[in-house]
């Protein structure tokens, strides 16, 4: 079951991947893909809207039952579902902009968003992020010097915290196997968020990103690298079998 208030959601799909739909379950595939190419498979409900016209705002509950083809580690590329604002024009003619999302993300090795001080780079998380407030824009001006102060050990262990209360940055690991059925809750009010899997809850925070953001899930074959010491990089990864996320229901209702 795939439901939503009045959305009309779209697919997106680029390189080997393929969107199959059966009266069980939705599922984004990824080929067997060499790396040479992006490869991508989604489903979302802002194709072609402008930011400010993305339909979700808080106070709601997304509810999702999904399983992985393979366990974290193992799964290549990055994959996920939840919201953001798309920050990097992938799906409509925008301007770049910083990003904001409250979502489940994964990503694999070499993948390493180390952007929460006590949790791994990559993995299978629970996530929210917004470099759109006030508190994070004010330490724009800064930022070049801020990095170079990271790679100091004492000064990234204490500047660091502040940086990420200010850019909203909350992340926990979820240890249940992606591979297994379970289902998903994130309910994102307007200064609060919270994560739960199987009704156990694994995140939350009284900082919640602002709105209005898209709905997405997702699979493709790309690996991304940011850190708080200057480290920046992006590239394919191979995908030797075939892979895929599995949604058999998806609700999103307010609160």
């Amino acid at each position: 079951m795939i439901e939503s208030r009045d959305v009309c959601w779209r697919e997106y799909v680029a390189g080997t991947e393929v969107v199959e739909s059966s009266a069980e379950a939705l599922r984004l595939v990824v080929g067997e893909d060499s790396g040479r190419q992006y490869s991508d498979a989604q489903i979302d409900d802002y194709q072609g809207l402008a930011r400010r016209q993305f339909p979700w705002r808080p106070p709601l509950r997304m509810t999702v039952r999904a399983r992985f083809s393979h366990p974290a580690g193992v799964l290549r590329g990055t994959a996920g579902f939840g919201f953001w604002n798309d920050p990097f024009m992938m799906t409509g003619k925008r301007l770049p902009t910083l990003p904001r999302a409250v979502w489940f993300f994964y990503g694999s090795p070499p993948s390493n968003l180390k952007l929460a001080r006590d949790v791994p780079g990559a993995g299978w998380k629970a996530a929210t992020i917004d470099a759109l407030t006030p508190r994070a824009l004010a330490w724009a001006p800064v930022v070049p010097l801020s990095v170079l102060l990271m790679n100091v050990r004492p000064l990234y262990r204490r500047l660091w915290p502040r940086i990420q209360r200010a850019l909203c940055i909350r992340e926990a690991v979820i240890k249940a196997d992606m591979s297994d059925w379970h289902t998903y809750c994130l309910d994102w009010c307007e200064s609060a968020v919270s994560f739960s899997v199987d009704g156990a809850l694994v995140l939350e925070g009284s900082c919640a990103p602002g709105g209005p953001l898209g709905f997405v899930a997702w699979m493709d074959n790309q690996y991304m690298i940011a850190t708080p010491w200057g480290r920046f990089g992006w590239g394919l990864l191979e995908t030797p079998v075939r892979q895929w996320l599995e949604i058999a229901e998806l609700v999103i209702d307010p609160l």
